[in-house]
């Protein structure tokens, strides 16, 4: 005698239809399995679902998409990293960031770290100068540290990395730069101050001879990355925030490569001709000088 149950999912979904494609290959999943890989193959697979239907691509143009990824895959080496490069450009790592990193207004918000970081940059006293081939224009960075309530931070740790003038850092032109050459690491004095000196960032491209370039062009993108210094910011028992501070007069500002910028983010650049006063800093005149403060907040309880 036939008794009455429920269908299981797999009974449910056996067989392929076009109108209920993407439940049916999520019906598949064993019932064992993590809950969070199970959350995150189901929204993957019912958003390309979506996609394709929207899109409704020919085999032609499904195969060309397959090929172009296996070229990111090969031209991936144990120095690039090409599938993240693609990640960066459909703003994707952004989004990643930006959605670990809700901080409330005010405070310092982040950016991309970026593939050129190097710890262990040496240490340096406030105004020590971290530019080392002597190129550029001349940049004095002054400002404080401080905490949401507009309090000082005392002994933050700023670790500061940015191009020389023709738009490349250190690692890119070993035997070329200075080894460190535009890197440091200072930190806040009693009243939160700290400041150093470089020159002013340029932009420049991100590497753009493999597939991703390829993409961009097709898109009619440029491959450059707006004009910035790097910072990660450090103080016990506060986030640590990855940011950058952008020049506003950079050609590529509002169409970096990679979506790094907030507008937050944007400095204020003022040219100072005054000889004594860039004497009494130990620039030449003239130098851009650049007032920016960051402002941290609570690092949140593990208890």
């Amino acid at each position: 005698m036939a008794t009455d149950r429920t269908a299981t999912p797999a009974e449910k979904f056996a067989y392929f239809d076009e109108r209920t494609s993407a439940a049916i290959v999520n019906a598949r999943m064993g019932a064992g399995i993590d809950p969070r890989l199970r959350q995150v193959i189901s929204v993957i697979v019912k958003h390309l679902h979506a996609a394709a239907r929207e899109i409704e691509p020919t085999p032609e143009e499904w195969l060309a998409a397959i090929n172009f990824l296996t070229e990111v895959g090969h031209t991936c080496t144990d120095w690039r990293q090409e599938f993240i490069l693609l990640s960066d450009v459909l703003g994707v790592s952004m989004l990643v960031d930006a959605l670990n990193h809700h901080r409330p207004p005010g405070a310092t918000e982040n950016t991309v770290l970026g593939p050129f970081y190097l710890p262990q940059a040496p240490h340096y006293p406030n105004g020590a100068n971290i530019c080392l081939d002597g190129k550029g224009e001349p940049m004095v960075v002054r400002g404080r540290v401080l905490d949401a309530a507009g309090n000082p931070v005392a002994g933050a740790t700023l670790d500061i990395w940015q191009t020389n003038d023709d738009g490349f850092y250190d690692v890119q032109q070993k035997g070329v730069q200075p080894e460190w050459n535009l890197r440091g690491v200072f930190t806040s004095a009693a009243d939160g101050s700290y400041w150093f000196r470089s020159v002013k960032p340029r932009y420049y491209p991100i590497p753009d001879d493999g597939p991703v370039g390829v993409l961009l062009r097709a898109l009619g993108r440029t491959p450059n990355r707006a004009a910035h210094c790097h910072f990660i910011v450090t103080a016990p028992g506060f986030e640590r925030v990855v940011t950058h501070i952008f020049t506003p007069d950079c050609p590529y500002l509002h169409e970096d490569a990679v979506f790094g910028v907030k507008e937050s983010l944007v400095a204020n650049f003022v040219r100072v001709t005054d000889a004594a006063q860039a004497a009494s800093l130990g620039v030449a005149a003239p130098f851009w000088s650049v007032n920016w403060d960051f402002t941290l907040v609570a690092a949140m309880s593990s208890g």
